[in-house]
């Protein structure tokens, strides 16, 4: 370790001098109490020290110890299920050190040295492994598959491997590199929260990621690697909307972080997300969860760590191959924390006092999702002795040419989907954290109080909403729904973008003035509205949807528009045309379930056609005098 010692204190920020030997992003070591801190300035011999902990009792000549090693988490077995601080120690392992009071310099590790994981290998003695192939299996939850990695930069053939019970950091296997070097391989990993995990490739968003959310499925997708941003202010249901997607997106792992929020906002997920039961497999949400708490009451420094420490924990599960979704909560509070140490190291300040490198801090964060081609392969044992087979026969350098499928080494993909919350004060979306958020991600789901307060949710403004990615899902949607679903989206939002301006109008001189068509067209939107953008979260059947469910409901509320305006041109009157019955059949559609959908759909089909019809016949008979 390197010693320095205390120059100066302004509440997180600790400056020390007699730190030369230390490196930038060094994790430290201050004062008696051994509290946290992280190296984010150095000036020759000064460092500037951002304290995780609070600094009351600090004082100048104090020690300060660097330990030579950047902020780090460990990765392996017992990640799944925690809930970890800002700076990745478990909350329940301090809790029984420390009890209900959180003391300072508290020091445990991310993973429990004591549990024993079953691990289970799938490769053998003398085969050739590399960054990132799999040696074996570890049942973390009875939901998610641990799977063991070679970790990064190791590569060389298998010189012993066991099976059996194991603590995180005891040998696994050994790995003889090039230089005869034996390598002990763990379940436990150790990586540097503020580097990206690396990967073979980047490949195009050009999957949607399902959530089963109307609006957002269908006026607002997100794609599989994709970025968002969900603004809004106090209210708006920006957990309602985080929930939602944590239960039942397209994904296999959930990482929730909780970045400033108020204590009891994070106390109810915390007490929340156990009780929720997973809709996929019956069991709690938990099971395939890592929850990072960081509350508003934390330090305000911890912020800036707590979302690299969530990032970095998704990465590592995509690297497995999974499909995760991370949820910061929020942003705002991040930019926040950047803000007051910014301030404190007399930098020259932004917009609304926020650093320069706002922008730039945010799109960093951001680019580490993904849909990426990972490292390493995943193989069972014959396979692997197969491949040894060839590679001994066959110059290396030529192995990639070989095109036998069931020897080549087979391409993996992870997916890492980032949905960033922000909080703008006041809802107040030309603030900078929410400018800079929105030149960065590619959808924006913008959350409206007013639609909150009229208890509509999920309450996403389908009027300043908008989603880049939609013309790179053409091809998909051809496919898996049907030809004409981006047609459909379209008149959808058409009807949606013509109401307003109705409504405009309504307010200057009364819905009486407008004509039969415009009237028509402002109920068609209130369907469009109430009848599908209007989610239940909480009901058994309208809590998801799927796509073909949703499709099938766009088409039932657009063949109403087009069958009444046929009737509106043979002068039926808007009246009978509006209070016809099949309107509550469409309106209650979302209800059905989804083995029933297809007959359904059909009956009400059949309604509007003999009900806006009868309404033709009923003005036959009244110009007749009957």
């Amino acid at each position: 370790m390197s010693n320095g010692i205390i120059k100066k204190i302004a509440g997180p920020l600790v400056v020390a001098k007699n730190m030369k030997s230390a490196n930038m992003f060094d994790v430290v070591r201050v004062g008696d109490f051994k509290l946290i801190g992280e190296i984010i300035e150095m000036h020759e011999d000064e460092a500037s020290i951002q304290v995780y902990e609070e600094t009351s009792g600090l004082g100048p000549g104090s020690i300060v110890e660097s330990t030579k090693v950047p902020l780090s988490i460990e990765l392996g077995p017992g990640l799944v299920g925690s809930i970890f601080d800002g700076i990745g120690r478990p909350l329940k392992l301090i809790m029984k050190i420390a009890g209900n009071n959180l003391k300072r310099g508290v020091d445990v590790f991310s993973l429990d040295r004591k549990i024993k994981w079953n691990f289970a290998p799938c490769l053998k003695s003398n085969q050739n492994v590399s960054t990132g192939d799999v040696i074996g299996y570890v049942e973390e939850t009875p939901i998610v598959t641990h799977k063991i990695m070679i970790p990064n930069g190791v590569s060389g053939k298998i010189k012993e491997i066991y099976e059996g019970e194991f603590t995180v950091n005891q040998s696994i296997a050994i790995v003889v590199d090039s230089q005869s070097n034996e390598i002990p391989i763990k379940m436990m990993q150790t990586w540097p929260v503020r580097v990206g995990r690396p990967y073979k490739k980047k490949l195009s968003p050009n999957i949607p990621m399902i959530t089963g959310q109307r609006v957002i499925d269908t006026l607002f997708p997100i794609a599989k690697g994709g970025v968002a941003a969900v603004p809004g202010p106090f209210g708006s249901g920006k957990t309602v909307v985080q929930h939602q997607l944590a239960k039942w997106a397209e994904v296999d792992i959930v990482v929730y972080i909780g970045c400033g929020e108020r204590g009891n906002e994070m106390t109810d997920v915390l007490n929340e997300f156990p009780s929720i039961i997973d809709p996929k497999t019956g069991n709690s949400l938990m099971e395939r969860t890592i929850l990072i708490a960081n509350t508003s009451d934390m330090p305000v420094a911890a912020r800036e760590a707590s979302i690299y420490t969530g990032i970095t924990i998704a990465e590592y599960f995509r690297d497995m191959g999974y499909s995760v979704a991370l949820m910061a909560d929020s942003t705002s509070r991040w930019a926040e924390a950047l803000r007051e140490m910014s301030g404190r190291l007399e930098e020259m300040p932004g917009e609304e006092g926020y650093p320069a490198y706002l922008g730039s801090r945010l799109s960093s964060f951001y680019e580490r999702a993904g849909r990426v081609q990972i490292f390493g392969d995943e193989r069972n044992s014959s396979e692997n002795e197969a491949l040894n087979d060839f590679r001994t026969e066959k110059d290396q350098s030529d192995f990639s040419d070989y095109e036998d499928s069931n020897l080549k080494s087979r391409s993996r993909e992870g997916i890492l989907t980032v949905i960033g919350a922000v909080s703008p004060p006041g809802g107040d979306l030309s603030e900078p954290v929410c400018q800079a958020t929105l030149r960065i991600v590619k959808v924006f789901w913008g959350l409206d109080s007013s639609l909150a307060y009229k208890r509509h949710f999920p309450a996403i403004n389908w009027l300043n909403s908008y989603s880049l990615y939609v013309d790179s899902f053409l091809k998909w949607y051809d496919v898996n729904v049907s030809s004409d679903w981006m047609d459909v989206r379209k008149r959808i939002l058409k009807l949606l973008s013509q109401e307003a301006e109705l409504e405009e109008v309504v307010k200057l001189v009364g819905i009486d003035a407008l004509s039969s068509k415009d009237r028509l067209k402002l109920e068609t939107a209130r369907s469009v509205r109430e009848d599908f953008l209007h989610q239940n979260a909480f009901h058994e059947v309208d809590t998801y949807t799927s796509l073909k469910k949703q499709y099938l409901l766009m088409k039932l509320i657009l063949e109403f528009f087009d069958k009444a305006n046929l009737a509106i041109d043979e002068n039926a009157n808007i009246e009978k045309i509006l209070s016809i019955p099949v309107r509550e059949k469409i309106g209650r559609f979302k209800y059905i379930k989804d083995l029933e959908i297809q007959k359904e759909y059909e009956i009400i089909l059949q309604s509007i056609i003999k009900q806006t019809s009868a309404t033709l016949e009923s003005e036959d008979l009244y110009a007749q005098g009957v």
